[in-house]
């Protein structure tokens, strides 16, 4: 009788595992044909409010002020979520807002660049309002198949719409012919709403087909966390660090246009092969990180550190590319293994606050190292490279003393148990 309960028990546990796991399957394609259409997007925006109007200045103000509002607003939606409980509603709006905007720049007239601007910063509103409760639904689910490899699922496929997102932009373009840029631009734009339409449709089935995602993990009091404890916040510190450090891409592919050693019609793909590398290392490394932990990010973050002076220093082409796949890597472990790692040191009625504390310290700390590192380069590239790799080895430091700690609290929780 006992063993047919355990078979009973097993065979239910093994139905819940599989259920988690089409639902993060369903929120990976979501996120795929998200990135195809804000990657598409971001190749051209620039160019774009230039030809509507704006100035350097008000692109740069556009951009630094959306990223700003993007991060800070992640507060008070990650509270929100965990207060209210009401996971879809703020994923369901902050999709809404953060897709539609990108097809409705296809509307802005010629000198209409303040309408652009707005359209740009209501996309990053979008942004904050979902991703709390985004990652608090796929974190839910990860649990059940381990943490890793389903961040790691995601991650794959978003950087395989973020892959083809250019790509689709330029056989549009391709297609369209000899109209101006402008033009080629608005219809570049519509067309990118059409996996908007995809993303929106996958996100209604989900919800309506999975309503209770949060019932897939199971929290034992004992497991219950303080968002600040001691793991988490040297995780905090070494993720800022990294992020400090981690030289915008933008930036390398001036560079490289100024080597003259690949055509410029050319220097997307270098973007395209970082995201495929992306791609391959977060799963790789998401697969690793459930079976060997913590120490997976910090093997991740010194692999990824010497990327900077393979792009600066050596000036060949594939000196390049080996700079491309190392920025790759940590971007990868930066999008499946952290945000594992934020899963597994935080309770799950407030999953949504250290998503949201995690996001606001990243992107802030990225914010002020570009600003950094693109100080540093017009002063001296070699410091500039410096920098970078001193700032992520020190980051994968703080990753082993998070390592430590983790293992601490474990050996402590076995011997209460005990």
């Amino acid at each position: 009788m006992n063993q047919n309960n355990k078979n009973k028990a097993s065979g239910k546990s093994l139905i819940h595992a599989r259920t988690a796991l089409s639902f993060l399957i369903l929120m990976a394609f979501m996120s795929c044909f998200n990135d195809m259409v804000h990657e598409g997007a971001s190749s051209i925006i620039g160019a774009f409010e230039s030809f509507v109007g704006a100035s350097a200045l008000a692109i740069s103000i556009t951009s630094g002020l959306g990223m700003f509002i993007g991060y800070s607003l992640r507060l008070l939606t990650g509270w929100a979520v965990d207060k209210t409980k009401r996971y879809w509603t703020f994923t369901i709006i902050g999709y809404i807002l953060d897709l539609i905007m990108i097809p409705l720049l296809a509307l802005v007239p010629t000198n209409g660049w303040g309408l652009a601007c707005t359209f740009i910063i209501l996309e990053k509103v979008g942004k904050a309002i979902k991703k709390p409760a985004k990652n608090s639904l796929i974190s839910f689910a990860a649990k059940e198949n381990g943490t890793g490899k389903s961040f790691a699922i995601n991650e794959l496929l978003d950087q395989i719409g973020a892959f083809l997102g250019p790509i689709i932009l330029t056989v549009t373009y391709l297609i369209v012919g000899e109209i101006s840029t402008y033009d080629k631009y608005r219809i570049g734009f519509l067309v990118l709403g059409i996996p908007v339409v995809v993303c929106l449709t996958i996100l209604l089935i989900s919800r309506f087909k999975y309503p209770h995602p949060e019932v897939f993990e199971k929290e034992k009091p004992e497991e219950k966390k303080k968002i600040f404890n001691k793991p988490f916040i040297f995780l905090l510190i070494g993720s800022a660090l990294m992020a400090l450090g981690f030289v915008d891409f933008p930036l390398f592919t001036s560079h490289v246009m100024s080597l003259n050693i690949i055509d410029n019609n050319y220097l997307p793909l270098i973007y395209s092969f970082a995201m495929l590398i992306d791609a391959v290392s977060s799963l790789i490394f998401g697969i690793l990180y459930d079976k060997k932990g913590f120490i997976t990010l910090v093997i991740a973050t010194l692999i990824s550190s010497p990327f900077c002076f393979f792009f600066m220093y050596f000036g060949q082409l594939r000196s390049v590319l080996i700079g491309a796949g190392l920025w790759g890597v940590g971007i990868g472990a930066q999008e499946s293994v952290m945000l594992s790692a934020v899963t597994d040191l935080s309770s799950k009625d407030k999953r949504g606050k250290a998503f949201s504390v995690f996001d606001i310290v990243f992107g802030l700390f990225w914010f002020v190292g570009s600003i950094l590192t693109g100080w540093l380069y017009t002063v001296n590239s070699l410091a500039m490279c410096l920098v970078s790799l001193l700032l992520v080895v020190s980051s994968g430091i703080l990753y082993v003393c998070s390592a430590i700690s983790v293992k601490k609290e474990h050996i402590k929780t076995e011997k209460l148990s005990s």
